[in-house]
């Protein structure tokens, strides 16, 4: 039994044949075939790629945007590809220019130009899977919505510094783009904590953590106010919601927050504000029963919200609500409990100064007596 030869032309004959229909338009079928044989080649030969480059050039012009789109698919990743075509395809627009702008491994003067280049493109070029530090940096600069989503779903964009901290400012007052930040798992989760309500309950749970590991470099929340707890339980029994909302915020140095307790996503803060106000978890309990009904009718909402109050230390609790809430945490101040090191400007254990001494006397010399005998 023969075996065909592997580098055997395929026969198409047959497509030749249609393509005589003047009732029918052939090229986009042409274009698509030569584009896959081009794909296809083993070894792209400078005849071959000439007698593509000619073939091409003549039919992208006439093909219909799909088409071209889904030529631009296949030949923009393609370094043997020559940038003719790849000009062709981007000067087509729509979906053929976006897959060349994204997937053409370099984007030349001449291929943008051809392009049309200009913002509107910025968004294009942003989901490119080799986008530099410096470029990310300045795309994050242009403050476009289309341009930020755009990063923010690109998994192949290193994002990191100031370019993710503008993201995610943005991202607070954007769904969208808070979505698709806190979708990808390359990101420090520590920075995503202004997010936090838009996280899920993993990344919550990373985010406190990342959140305690900074928050332990600085001091201790400072105690909370005399008689918070009693006062707050006191609304919470009137059912003077928004009066012991508002008590809270004083105490933490949180001026007009809505905090919406009631909505499921921001259960959580109701627990981390008792936690930083210094509250008892027994005071807590009795609030998350007890202050919104929304709360105090879930079983599983109060257990949660016991269980987040008590594996959170306070100092951990105010940094996360301030990020949350874009607040500024209030002044921190050693507690007595506070680790202080034995050597150093805030130990207690350094010893006034000592009194300067007295110079020293100079020396005496023994004066050597020579006598002569």
């Amino acid at each position: 039994m023969s075996r065909p030869a592997v580098d055997a032309l395929p026969d198409l004959s047959g497509l030749l044949e249609l393509a005589q229909d003047r009732r029918l338009d052939m090229k986009p079928v042409l274009l698509r075939v030569q584009t896959d044989l081009f794909r296809a080649a083993p070894v792209r030969d400078p005849g071959t790629i000439r007698a593509f480059e000619a073939l091409a050039c003549g039919l992208i012009p006439t093909v219909d945007a799909a088409t071209a789109a889904l030529v631009a698919e296949r030949l923009a990743p393609l370094a043997d590809t020559p940038e003719s075509v790849l000009r062709l395809l981007a000067a087509h627009g729509g979906e053929a220019r976006d897959a060349v702008l994204r997937l053409s491994p370099v984007l030349s003067t001449d291929l943008l130009d051809a392009a049309e280049n200009g913002p509107a493109l910025d968004a294009v070029i942003a989901r490119r899977g080799d986008l530099s530090r410096a470029l990310i940096e300045d795309l994050t600069l242009r403050e476009d919505p289309a341009v930020d989503l755009a990063l923010a779903g690109n998994r192949g964009a290193r994002l990191d510094g100031p370019a993710l901290a503008r993201l995610v400012a943005r991202a607070r007052t954007r769904p969208d783009l808070a979505a698709a930040l806190v979708a990808r798992d390359d990101l420090p989760a520590v920075d995503l904590a202004p997010l936090y309500l838009d996280a899920p309950t993993g990344l919550r749970a990373r985010i406190r953590e990342g959140v305690a590991a900074r928050a332990a470099l600085r001091p201790l929340a400072r105690p909370a106010p005399r008689g918070l707890g009693e006062a707050l339980k006191t609304f919470a029994l009137r059912g003077a919601r928004e009066r012991a909302e508002a008590e809270l915020s004083a105490a933490l140095g949180f001026a007009g927050v809505a905090w919406d307790f009631a909505a499921p996503r921001r259960h959580d803060l109701l627990a981390l504000a008792l936690r930083a106000a210094g509250l008892s978890e027994e005071e807590a309990v009795f609030l998350f029963l007890r202050l919104d009904p929304e709360i105090g009718r879930s079983v599983e909402a109060v257990f949660a919200l016991a269980n987040l109050f008590r594996t959170t230390l306070p100092a951990t609790a105010r940094d996360l609500l301030a990020a949350i809430l874009g607040e500024e945490p209030a002044e921190r101040v050693a507690g007595p409990e506070q680790h202080r090191p034995h050597h150093g400007p805030a130990s207690p254990r350094l010893r006034p100064a000592a009194p300067a001494l007295r110079p020293a006397l100079p020396e005496r010399v023994r004066r050597s007596q020579t006598r002569s005998e």
